[in-house]
């Protein structure tokens, strides 16, 4: 193997020290530190690396790599700088034997009904899909399955090799109960038998390797909540709400559960914060926006962002083509916050690191 010049060695590491003057705003500590950069190579001048961020979603993006640029152009002696953007999603080091190949679980709750829960999360996923993460969708939902309607889909998984093969649409792995049960058919079982659904639904399906595993939680504090908790480590959980006092109490009660049980919470969506007039692009708070996002304040938990009130939200839910795969406004706010869910899961995966519990 040819050696490189001890010229371009110490350059080399000119280079790293530069760019320790880079930090990751949301784990607080230098790029380098954090094992972001790696294949420096100096020659004649020129710098290339490689910068590889926590995830595909990073908001950071565009301003990490300038920062890093500049880092580097700071040196007197370079003439041009090529960096290489890639992403490596961090994983919580827990649930390996039951799912090995999915770094990050994220359940999405809320202690209420009716708030948009499932639309959020299946749009988030989405969107996360759709920036190139590996992303999973469990609807936990046992009794009310929606997912299914929501993202097209009716026709029953394949087993194979004694697994539940999922369905896959837009790049998004989904399983449900309502793909295995017709459309109208109840599901009437008592706690036991859905806890046991929901173990079968973790273990018993093939899900492969993913960045990100959603899990969409039925309303309240009960049992599909804790089995999961129980079951498996979970990264975080992401909480929707509407900004009413009676669904944001709700929400808070789950909030505390999910505490209570030691699953970090990555923050909370206000949806249907305000109404989006479709033809004149007016803005009318009719749920009394602003109450989530000062909940989060008091609390000391992440403001995920707001999500309007839309009827372009309504119609793709409702006809099998959510409104995260179109462009407009509202694809673009889930958008947003997919990226700032990511965020936060890169954080918890962090802190529940070895490096990470070091400080």
């Amino acid at each position: 193997m040819k050696r490189r010049p001890e010229g371009d060695q110490r350059r080399a590491r000119q280079v790293l020290d530069a760019l320790r003057r880079v930090q990751d705003p949301e784990l607080r500590k230098d790029i380098v530190s954090l094992g972001f950069i790696d294949t420096v190579s100096v020659a004649d001048g020129f710098v290339s690396f490689r910068l590889t961020l926590t995830t595909p979603a990073c908001p950071m993006r565009d301003l990490l790599r300038r920062q890093c640029e500049e880092a580097v152009r700071s040196l007197p002696w370079v003439k041009g700088v090529s960096i290489e953007v890639a992403a490596r999603v961090p994983g919580t080091p827990a649930s390996r034997d039951l799912l090995p190949g999915v770094c990050n679980i994220v359940a999405v709750g809320s202690g209420k009904g009716g708030v948009g829960k499932t639309t959020v999360a299946v749009n988030l996923a989405l969107s996360l899909a759709a920036q190139g993460a590996q992303v999973g969708l469990l609807d936990a939902d046992i009794y009310g399955p929606n997912v299914p309607r929501m993202l097209g889909l009716s026709e029953q998984p394949a087993v194979e090799q004694g697994k539940i093969v999922p369905l896959t649409t837009q790049g998004l792995r989904v399983m449900s109960m309502g793909l295995l049960t017709e459309a109208a058919t109840p599901v009437i079982w008592r706690g036991p038998l859905v806890m046991k659904a929901v173990q079968q639904f973790l273990g018993d399906v093939a899900w492969g390797e993913l960045d990100y595993l959603f899990v969409d939680l039925p309303p309240g504090t009960g049992d599909v909540q804790l089995t999961l908790a129980q079951t498996v480590t979970l990264t975080g959980a992401v909480l929707v709400t509407t900004p009413q006092p009676v669904a944001l109490d709700d929400t808070l009660r789950g909030l505390e559960m999910f505490r209570r049980v030691n699953v970090p919470v990555l923050g909370m969506i206000e949806n249907m914060s305000y109404f989006l007039c479709p033809h004149c692009g007016k803005e009318t708070d009719i749920f009394g926006r602003g109450a989530v996002r000062q909940a989060c304040e008091r609390l000391g938990i992440e403001f995920l962002g707001e999500i309007p009130l839309s009827g372009a939200i309504r119609e793709g839910s409702d006809s099998g083509r959510p409104v995260a795969l179109l462009s407009g406004p509202e694809a673009e706010r889930f958008r947003e916050i997919a990226s700032r869910v990511a965020a936060q899961v890169s954080v918890a995966a962090w802190r529940a690191s070895p490096e990470g519990a070091r400080g």
